[in-house]
């Protein structure tokens, strides 16, 4: 093995591809058909690679943010091996230029690959190399907004796959029909079943705290962004005023946004997303913060990088399962009985599957 100081950053390779999801994913925000996806390769003087996906939401973003992470490889080819320091430098050199947005989450997305590197360089997990022994993670299917007797058909495969815990997208016109589809996934899964509710930032503060005082009754795990992600007053608005768990986090660039909701209150759980939140190093500042809180962390999406990270996140609580890029890989975590299990592989375990991404090509 080559010392970590001797190792040298080489070329970015960037594809873009279309990859399509089993169904159509159904939000109060819209529907996700396939997901638009930037695969990024980084060589290095080692031999080693390191891999990582990024997700931009919306095809028009796909070509901006390839085009992003490509413009970034002259900042760090040739440069050592050190994926905090060339996180550091890239906060550094944003300042006036600005971070949220396409610049965070091209970060991310080379931090990624960056740890993965690393990883592989020292022949280890990502979770060993951070110092923690790969392991089961809790896992929950993440499911799309469904009518209660699609819900429960879609609960009934789920549960053949291996999966014990649940989320649905939420926000129909008529919350009755929420309340429903809470009770149609316990009527197929037990009246114990672990089930959460996402309203996709659909809803003023007022309008989700009268849902929720239906929704109140059900049990819920926890209800997510019930208004904007950056309503930090919303949030705790409807905090004050609901029974439930507020789960936020998924469109957090950083720390800070974590600090500044919960100086107000705003949350019992915490949702980084491994991209968004600045990769590895970001997330593991945000884990720290979570830590000094007691506030549990579970996962947005990216579960290949994300089994690694909950296992080293000393409040890390559930796993995210939608695999936006599960048709693009050779090797996937595999689901038993409730838990999810990481590859024995070095890295985060990201092989892709080259005949699948020649298809689906954007």
């Amino acid at each position: 093995m080559t010392g970590t100081q001797d190792i040298r950053i080489g070329s970015f390779r960037v594809r873009t591809v279309t990859a399509p999801l089993p169904q159509p994913h159904k939000t109060a925000s819209g529907t996700l058909h396939a997901a638009p996806l930037v695969l990024l390769d980084i060589g290095t003087d080692a031999g080693v690679v390191g891999s990582a996906y990024l997700f931009p939401y919306a095809a028009h973003f796909l070509r901006p943010l390839a085009l992003l992470v490509a413009e970034l490889e002259d900042l760090v080819k040739g440069q050592p091996l050190m994926p905090r320091d060339i996180w550091q430098m890239f906060r550094t050199k944003s300042r006036l230029a600005g971070w949220p947005g396409l610049m965070a989450s091209a970060v991310g997305g080379i931090d990624m690959a960056l740890w993965d590197a690393l990883a592989k360089a020292h022949e280890l997990p990502l979770a060993a190399l951070l110092g923690t022994a790969p392991r089961p993670i809790w896992v929950y299917d993440s499911l799309g907004q469904m009518g209660p007797e699609e819900t429960a058909r879609d609960i009934e495969r789920s549960l053949k796959d291996g999966f014990r815990a649940f989320k649905v997208k939420s926000g129909a016109p008529d919350p009755r029909e929420d309340v429903a589809v809470a009770r149609a996934i316990k009527s197929v899964a037990g009246e114990d079943a672990w089930v959460a509710m996402d309203f996709n930032q659909a809803f003023t503060a007022d309008e989700a705290v009268k849902r929720m005082h239906l929704l109140d009754h059900e049990g819920l795990a926890w209800i997510e962004e019930p208004v904007a992600w950056d309503d930090v007053t919303g949030h705790a608005s409807v905090r004050a005023s609901i029974a439930t768990p507020v789960q936020s986090g998924e469109n957090w660039y950083g720390a800070r946004d974590m600090a500044r909701m919960l100086e107000a209150g705003a949350l019992d759980h915490a949702m980084p997303d491994a991209m968004r939140i600045g990769g590895v190093t970001g997330w593991m500042e945000v884990a720290g913060l979570a830590a000094a809180h007691n506030i549990p962390v579970s996962s947005h999406l990216f579960p290949d990088h994300s089994v690694h990270l909950l296992a080293t996140t000393p409040t890390g609580h559930i796993l995210e399962w939608f695999d936006l890029a599960g048709t693009l890989l050779a090797e996937r975590p595999k689901i038993e009985d409730g838990m999810v299990l990481p590859p024995d592989l070095p890295g985060a375990g990201i092989i892709w599957n080259e005949k699948a991404i020649d298809e689906f090509a954007a």
